[in-house]
């Protein structure tokens, strides 16, 4: 082909820069409509799963893809086995935390199960979260990691070997609607690289650990300490005016508002305020937030009316975690837990397929003669 010819078929080859509205996968799992402003998750609105428990809504996103379908109750069995077997893989590894960021440290942990390990797989990777990120902040404080009791329920469990202590019922409800709320979302940028790795019969592991490290970045998982930093910077009612009106005319993006797909209010953002609302708050931190939200919301229209910026999830996600015990750095490690359940099931109905993804890209620099 000559060098006009190569350049004319580049040229005619349509291109998406950031994939925007490319279609790259069918899947029976999540939908998410921006417009509307819903999301759905295994054929179930979000807001009537609200109230499920986490295990119920991996029965959901598992249902199709399991050797031998479980319910909830056979799949709590399964997590809290799993939970154990994962605690016992990781010890041997603690030391080697040492230096290391939270999600670094679960990159680590999570890299060392085998993609051949006995356990359904699904299960395992979905059980070793909470277990490592429980683990992972005891350790920052110097801290023995707790064992898990496979007799609890996964959030349970979670909040217990994170705090050595049995966790307030409305805590432990908090946490699980949240692992609930973030399970799946379509195919964002860490479940469309578990996808792209599942696609290469790479294996569960490898798939998940690749869907972490896009979760890491800043753009994908990064935002909900910000807005406890940016709860904290406004620090008292008569500041919340003057703070948000300076930030927003130095050209600052408020944090918690705004959202790449949604043009309309986050429906996570609903589910997960609702949480909040259910918490016993002696502190006053969840009242103030409220009120920072309706002031931001109000500002927001009023100077950027042709630009819709409502409240997501990353708002109320802070704040829920922040008020079940987790410190700030550990907040992109609960979001993996919760991701998990979709990672998996996504992993699971790409290697139905048994298609390589692989997209074509467009060459930019200079044809040879």
């Amino acid at each position: 082909m000559t060098k006009t010819a190569a350049a004319a078929v580049l040229t005619a080859t349509p291109s998406a820069p950031g994939l925007d509205d490319v279609i790259a996968a069918e899947t029976r799992l999540s939908h998410v409509d921006g417009q509307a402003g819903e999301l759905i998750i295994a054929g179930h609105r979000l807001a009537d799963l609200a109230a499920s428990s986490f295990e119920e809504v991996l029965a959901l996103l598992w249902r199709d893809f399991l050797p031998e379908p479980m319910d909830a109750a056979a799949i709590r069995i399964a997590l809290g086995k799993a939970r154990q077997k994962a605690f016992d893989l990781m010890q041997p590894l603690l030391p080697g935390l040492r230096g290391l960021s939270p999600v670094e440290a679960l990159r680590l942990l999570l890299s060392a199960l085998p993609d051949d390990a006995r356990a359904p797989h699904a299960v395992l990777a979905v059980a070793s979260v909470p277990v490592f990120t429980a683990a992972i902040t005891r350790h920052a404080k110097g801290l023995a990691p707790v064992p898990p009791d496979a007799s609890r329920g996964h959030s349970e469990d979670f909040l217990r070997m994170l705090r050595n202590e049995q966790s307030a019922p409305d805590k432990v409800r908090a946490l699980d609607t949240y692992l609930v709320t973030v399970s799946d979302h379509g195919l964002n940028a860490s479940t469309f690289t578990a996808r792209v790795i599942a696609s290469t019969k790479a294996g569960m592991f490898s798939s998940v650990v690749g869907g972490l490290c896009a979760l890491k970045g800043p753009l994908h998982g990064g935002a909900p300490g910000p807005v406890l930093d940016m709860l904290d910077a406004i620090g008292s009612e008569r500041n919340i005016l003057p703070w948000l009106e300076e930030a927003l005319a130095r050209g600052e993006r408020l944090m918690g508002f705004g959202h790449r797909i949604y043009r309309v209010r986050d429906p996570r953002a609903d589910v997960l305020k609702g949480a909040v609302a259910a918490l016993q708050d002696g502190s006053g931190r969840i009242a103030f937030a409220a009120r920072v939200e309706a002031e931001a919301l109000r500002l927001l229209k009023e100077k950027k009316p042709l630009r819709p910026l409502e409240t997501n999830v990353e708002f109320y996600t802070a704040l829920v975690l922040e008020a079940v015990g987790f410190p700030r750095d550990s907040f992109t490690n609960v979001f993996a837990a919760g991701r998990m359940a979709g990672w998996t099931a996504h992993v699971l109905e790409q290697e139905q397929t048994g298609r390589l993804i692989r997209p074509q890209s467009r060459y930019i620099g200079v044809m040879p003669d």
